[in-house]
């Protein structure tokens, strides 16, 4: 992998870094990415949704009408489906969505989303990513100087709240440390900012 050039949040030049073939350089895997973004959708799901069925609809319990003679269809319950107020037809009930991948297709769908996005240029290293005070406006002109102004995913080493704070109120900007990347964030994202220090972490978890 050639060398990739490390900004700082002015948006010069003050090194270089070489990333790692075996993360950042491998033929990316669609499949595997397009089921990490299932998967991750799907684990988002609340699964809270609830109806009654026609056994929960209160009401009902007398027939509406004798059996024959009366030139009406037979009817049991004025609660069945057909009716005003009656139940729902296989009612959604509350359910648990999530589903685990197994380990291997994790790292692979993750290494094959850091590749699509250094194969088409879309990976910005920073010296290293920090505000001295809560400061959206410090962070935009970050963003604004290398040269990200649509949607962008920072990475950081670790948890740093000013920073987090500083980027939350930005439209389209979202922050994780590694141990929280997830390829339907990175795909997402029109860049990838990693902090120098997150890319050495990547790397050691990763490769």
């Amino acid at each position: 992998m050639p060398n990739l050039a490390v900004l700082d949040m002015a948006g010069k030049e003050v090194s270089t870094i070489e990333l790692s073939d075996a993360i950042f350089a491998i033929q990316p895997n669609a499949a595997v990415m397009h089921h990490m973004v299932v998967n991750y959708l799907a684990n988002q799901r609340q699964g809270t949704q609830s109806t009654l069925t026609r056994s929960e609809v209160s009401g009902g319990g007398r027939k509406p009408w004798k059996q024959k003679g009366t030139g009406h269809a037979r009817q049991g319950s004025t609660r069945a489906p057909q009716w005003r107020h009656g139940g729902i037809v296989f009612a959604p009930k509350p359910r648990d969505y999530s589903y685990t991948v197994n380990k291997k297709v994790r790292r692979l769908a993750m290494k094959s989303a850091f590749s699509v996005k250094a194969a088409d240029s879309n990976v910005i290293v920073v010296d290293s990513i920090a505000t001295e005070s809560f400061s959206t406006k410090a962070m935009a002109n970050m963003l604004k100087a290398i040269g990200s102004e649509k949607k962008a995913l920072i990475v950081l080493p670790e948890v740093d709240k000013k920073v987090i704070s500083s980027a939350r109120n930005i439209p389209g900007v979202k922050t994780a440390q590694v141990n929280e990347l997830n390829v339907y964030d990175m795909l997402n994202a029109d860049k990838l900012i990693i902090a120098k220090d997150a890319v050495a972490k990547i790397q050691e978890v990763y490769a």
